[in-house]
């Protein structure tokens, strides 16, 4: 069972809620490689939010999981801090 918890986690933001389904965006910062200059990438993953706990803002924390739909394989871990 120690791969059990090989299972990649990541931090973001709550852009969309809908039923039990939450996007997350993930902003990640990369350096351009010919340039050197810092890069804002952002990524959307859709998590699943058993209690409909998120609300949009929040700042979540999604582990990865079986596939639970068409594109849905993550779901919200816990609420690290609400939208003010």
């Amino acid at each position: 069972s120690e791969i059990r918890n090989e299972r990649k986690t990541k931090v973001g933001k709550v852009v969309t809620t809908n039923g039990k389904t939450i996007v997350v965006a993930v902003v990640d910062t990369e350096s351009h490689p010919l340039y050197k200059k810092s890069v804002k990438k952002t990524v959307k993953f859709k998590a699943h939010d058993e209690n409909n706990e998120a609300h949009v803002g929040d700042t979540v924390s999604i582990m990865e999981t079986r596939p639970l739909s068409k594109d849905k394989c993550w779901r919200l871990v816990e609420i690290l801090e609400r939208a003010k």
